[in-house]
């Protein structure tokens, strides 16, 4: 991104106010290259290595367009839901390249993944063997499986997306024996493949040590299993996590500092026990959608309470960004037609919501914000959209993919009419 000669910010060669100005407010907007640059970063570490895979963490942001574009870069894809997988089979998706995680999955999501021929499906409850074996009998197929493994790692993190700990609703503990039992579960259906193990430690994290120590678990685990059973499973999934700079003070890795560190790890391990190296896969979602994507908003009424605050609202907020509301989460922002303008005000950003909670920013520094200036909120691309809903009513924004000086919709904005689709009307009224 950068500011223009009329003081406008620019993403993908393209000016945000035109951008506001063509496709309204709010309004997702995306940058083709730096998607692609994160995309190859990865692939590039991963190669290196030597045998693994990058999975898009497809949770994070997902539509048609998106999916092609991580096709072409090379990568896997990771769905948590039948509505993730149906949107990658739309968008012909290689179903070899896809993993399916999910603690519930349903019947239906179960007999898609089969029905599709999915490469993987990643296992996290007794219940789901079950349904999986009835499902690969009823197709006469062999389904390759993986499971969820909780580590026991307590990454440092919001406890909302801490997911390696004992108490978590994923996975299987090792301390606990869980994961033997289902392992031996697992053995016994003639259907089902073992393939490998999966875990997940949580979300925006900084620190490479969770990733080695880790390591060590999964491989320590993975070498007991295959000795106990006579097995030879030579595939780890470790996740994702990789964090990204929402605000200052943030301090993330580059995705090649991530993948090193985890990857020498391995290697260290497995030569110092003279064990082979496995197959690995890694799940960046946030890291590769996150800092690409940009919010704009239109900037409406400012409230001034004399010794207090001043509030200001956009029209948008926690329908279309409700990770404040939810984490806590922080983000920075600029007026986007006063780019080149210096600070001088202490705001809050409020959205437009019924809600008190409903704060995108709380006390940022902007120049003098007026009624009309258009707001641009940075980094996010990941969990935004995906995550919006249609609180209040308000429709969903449109989603554009800029490159180049090009700007294009990946997402049509909803209208009213598409609010209502749904609606019925019970006879009896």
């Amino acid at each position: 991104m950068k500011i223009n000669d009329k003081g406008h910010l620019e993403i993908g060669g393209c000016d945000t106010i035109s951008l506001a100005q063509r496709f309204g407010t709010p309004l997702y907007v995306m940058d083709d290259t730096q998607i692609r640059d994160a995309c190859r970063r990865y692939v590039s570490a991963i190669r290196q290595y030597g045998n693994g895979m990058v999975l898009y963490a497809g949770k994070a942001f997902t539509n048609i367009a998106m999916c092609k574009l991580i096709q072409q870069e090379g990568l896997g894809l990771d769905v948590v839901s039948g509505g993730e997988l149906y949107t990658a089979m739309k968008a012909e998706f290689p179903p070899e390249r896809i993993y399916m995680h999910g603690n519930n999955k349903s019947y239906e999501e179960l007999r898609m993944a089969v029905e599709y021929g999915i490469e993987r499906v990643v296992i996290d409850s007794f219940h789901e063997v079950e349904l999986l074996e009835q499902l690969a009998r009823n197709y006469d197929k062999n389904i390759g499986v993986s499971v969820r493994v909780k580590p026991g790692i307590d990454a440092h993190t919001h406890h909302y997306i801490k997911t390696g700990q004992q108490d978590s609703k994923f996975g299987f503990g090792i301390e606990d024996g869980q994961i033997y039992r289902i392992i031996e579960y697992i053995l016994t259906q003639p259907h089902l493949e073992l393939k490998g193990l999966h875990c997940h430690i949580g979300s925006q994290i900084f620190e490479t040590d969770p990733y080695i120590e880790t390591a060590q678990i999964m491989l320590e685990l993975m070498w007991d299993i295959n000795d106990t059973h006579g097995l030879n499973m030579d595939e780890i999934d470790f996740g994702g996590g990789f964090g990204i700079r929402y605000v200052e003070e943030d301090n993330p890795l580059a995705p090649e500092d991530y993948i090193d560190a985890l990857t020498d790890g391995i290697k260290a391990y497995c030569d110092n026990n003279a064990r082979q190296y496995p197959r690995i896969l890694i799940e960046p979602g946030r890291s590769i959608a996150g800092p690409a994507g940009i919010t704009l908003y239109m900037v409406g009424a400012i409230k001034h309470i004399p010794d207090v605050r001043t509030y200001v609202s956009v029209d948008g907020g926690m329908a279309d960004n409700p990770r404040p509301a939810l984490y806590q989460a922080k983000y920075s922002a600029m007026i986007a037609n006063k780019a080149d303008k210096p600070a001088e005000c202490t705001v809050s950003i409020a959205g437009k919501c019924c809600e008190s909670g409903d704060m995108l920013i709380w006390d940022i520094d902007l120049p003098k914000v007026e009624a009309g200036d258009i707001l641009a909120v940075f980094d996010t691309g990941a969990y935004n959209y995906s995550m919006a809903s249609n609180y209040n009513r308000l429709p969903i924004p449109a989603v554009v993919l800029v490159k180049d000086g090009r700007a294009e919709l990946m997402v049509s904005r909803q209208s009213y009419d598409d609010l209502i689709s749904h609606d019925c009307i019970p006879s009896w009224l």
